[in-house]
């Protein structure tokens, strides 16, 4: 059964494909209603992400004052706290949505926690390349690596690190869609807790 089509079946609820997923890391803020539980907490994942990022690129600035690393420190908390109520947003749909298979094996992980890890891998690609990314202003501290970044994809103008985020977040996406096919298919259930 192909999954990258919107409004796969599972049970009551429907689980978004990859494509959809990786939509919502790039969306606006009010692209997604409130009954968008899974696609609505994916953009928000990818902003924790986002800010995350910036947040540990200020902390590690040159000459940033203890002051500063504090607040960023504060700062990482509270992002984390974000994303854990996303993820929980996510299972809390996923338990009450998605219908299981009793005797199927059970994922490792929840969706949400597979969610989170494919916005967190999202972000560094992007980053990795150089490329923009929508939801949370740049920080505040001027870059310092002035070299410029190379943002042809294919064999010649990508750095090895960028070519290694990207063939991760394309094994995560690979194994996004397994998990949600062997769920539709009954094969896999997932935690729900």
């Amino acid at each position: 059964m192909a999954t990258e089509h919107p409004g796969v079946r599972a049970g009551i609820g429907e689980l978004p494909s990859t494509t959809e997923v990786l939509h919502a890391f790039r969306a606006s803020r009010d692209r997604y209603r409130p009954e968008d539980v899974v696609l609505d907490a994916a953009r928000r994942l990818a902003r924790c992400h986002e800010l995350r990022l910036r947040t540990q690129q200020a902390a590690h600035a040159p000459d940033v004052s203890d002051v500063r690393v504090a607040g960023c420190s504060q700062l990482l908390d509270d992002i984390d706290r974000d994303r854990a109520e996303q993820v929980a947003r996510i299972d809390g749909w996923v338990a009450e949505h998605i219908a299981h298979r009793a005797g199927a094996s059970l994922h490792t992980e929840t969706l949400g926690a597979v969610i989170d890890r494919l916005a967190a891998k999202w972000v560094a690609a992007q980053q990795a390349l150089g490329l923009p990314t929508d939801g949370v202003e740049p920080p505040p501290e001027p870059r310092t690596d002035i070299r410029p970044r190379r943002t042809t994809i294919g064999h010649h103008g990508v750095d090895g690190e960028a070519r290694l985020h990207w063939v991760r977040l394309a094994e995560l996406v690979d194994g996004y869609r397994d998990l949600i096919t062997d769920v539709i298919e009954r094969r896999r259930r997932l935690p729900v807790f």
